[in-house]
C-alpha cells in the first residue's frame, strides 16, 4: 500500500511510460496525416464517447475499490479477533497448569495468520509460520490444501483438551469457539475476494472501449488543436488510461504489488500484540519502504 503523501513520479512514469509513447506516437502520425493527405477526417462525437466512457470507468473503479476495502475491513475483524482469542486465553486457562497450552494456542494464532497471508499472495509458507508451530503440526496442519484452516482447526481441538482437562469450563468454550467462527468468516471472505474475479465484461470491455477512444480522439481533435493535437490527446487519453490502471490495481487486493492490503504489516500488528500478551519479547512493527508499506 502507498502511504507517501505525495506520490512517485518516478514510480508513476515506470507504470505509464510505454503506452503514453505509443499514444504518442499515434498522435503524431494522425497529426502528420492530416495535413500532407488531402483528404480530411470526419468530425467525431467525442463529447459523447467520452461521457459514457467516463462513466463506465466509474463504475469499474467503484466495483473495484470496494472490493479493496473489503478485503481490509475483513483484516481489521482478523485483528480484532486474533487479539479477543489472545485475551479469552490468557483470562480462561489457568496458571501454572495450562501455561504451556496457553502459550501455543497464542503462537499457533500467529502461525496462523501469517499462513493465510502466505496464501492469498499464492506463496509458500515460509519462516513466519514455521517457528510457531510444533513439528507434528508441520506434518498436519501445514500438509493441508489450505494449511490456515487446518491450524485453525487443530486450535479449535486444543480448546477442547482444554476443557476436557478441567482447564475451561463450557461457556468459556463456547466463547472462545465463537472468536474461532468470526475468524473463520474472515477467511472465508478473504478467500472469496481471492478466488472470485471481477466479471470479464468489466475486465475486457473497459480495457477495450479505452484503447478504441485513445485511437479516435487524435482523428476528432486535430481539426481544432492543429499542431497542438499530440499534447492534448496524450494528455486526455492519459486520464482515461489512468482511471482504467487505478481499477485494474485494486481489483486483487491480495496481488503483492504496492497498491494491495498491508498484509504483512497488519500481521506483524498481530505478532506485537500477542507475544506481549504472553510476556514475550515482540519484533518491531513493518515500516514503509520507499513510501510502500507491505
Amino acid at each position: 500500500m502507498i502511504v507517501d503523501p505525495v506520490p512517485s513520479m518516478r514510480r508513476i512514469a515506470s507504470e505509464v511510460w510505454m503506452p503514453l509513447t505509443v499514444l504518442f506516437v499515434w498522435d503524431c502520425a494522425v497529426t502528420i496525416t492530416y495535413y500532407v493527405l488531402p483528404f480530411k477526417a470526419p468530425s467525431l462525437p467525442l463529447t459523447i464517447f467520452g461521457s459514457a466512457l467516463a462513466l463506465f470507468l466509474g463504475f469499474r473503479s467503484n466495483s473495484a475499490y470496494q472490493r479493496w476495502w473489503e478485503a481490509r475491513t475483513l483484516w481489521g475483524a482478523m485483528i480484532n479477533a486474533s487479539r479477543s482469542l489472545s485475551r479469552a486465553t490468557r483470562n480462561f486457562l489457568p496458571d501454572p497448569e495450562a501455561k504451556e497450552m496457553k502459550r501455543e494456542i497464542i503462537k499457533r494464532q500467529i502461525a496462523y495468520v501469517n499462513a493465510l497471508r502466505f496464501q492469498l499472495r499464492r506463496q509458500p509458507i515460509g519462516e513466519e509460520v514455521t517457528k510457531f508451530v510444533a513439528e507434528r503440526d508441520k506434518a498436519h496442519a501445514l500438509a493441508r490444501a489450505n494449511p490456515a484452516n487446518g491450524l485453525l482447526d487443530s486450535t479449535g481441538r486444543r480448546i477442547d483438551i482444554a476443557r476436557q482437562e478441567g482447564w475451561l469450563d463450557t461457556i468459556q468454550q463456547a466463547q472462545m469457539e465463537r472468536v474461532l467462527v468470526d475468524i473463520a468468516n474472515a477467511q472465508g471472505g478473504m478467500e472469496r475476494i481471492k478466488n472470485t474475479p471481477l466479471p470479464y465484461q468489466y475486465r475486457f470491455l473497459p480495457t477495450l472501449f479505452t484503447h478504441m477512444f485513445c485511437v479516435l480522439l487524435p482523428i476528432g481533435l486535430v481539426e481544432s488543436l492543429g499542431f497542438a493535437t499530440p499534447l492534448g490527446s496524450t494528455v486526455a487519453g492519459l486520464m482515461f488510461m489512468a482511471v482504467l490502471r487505478i481499477g485494474d490495481d485494486l481489483t486483487d487486493p491480495f496481488a503483492d504489488s504496492v497498491h494491495d492490503v498491508p498484509l504483512t504489516a497488519m500481521c506483524r500488528t498481530i505478532e506485537i500484540d500477542l507475544l506481549q500478551s504472553i510476556g514475550d519479547e515482540a519484533p518491531p512493527p513493518i515500516q514503509p519502504v520507499r513510501g510502500i508499506l507491505w
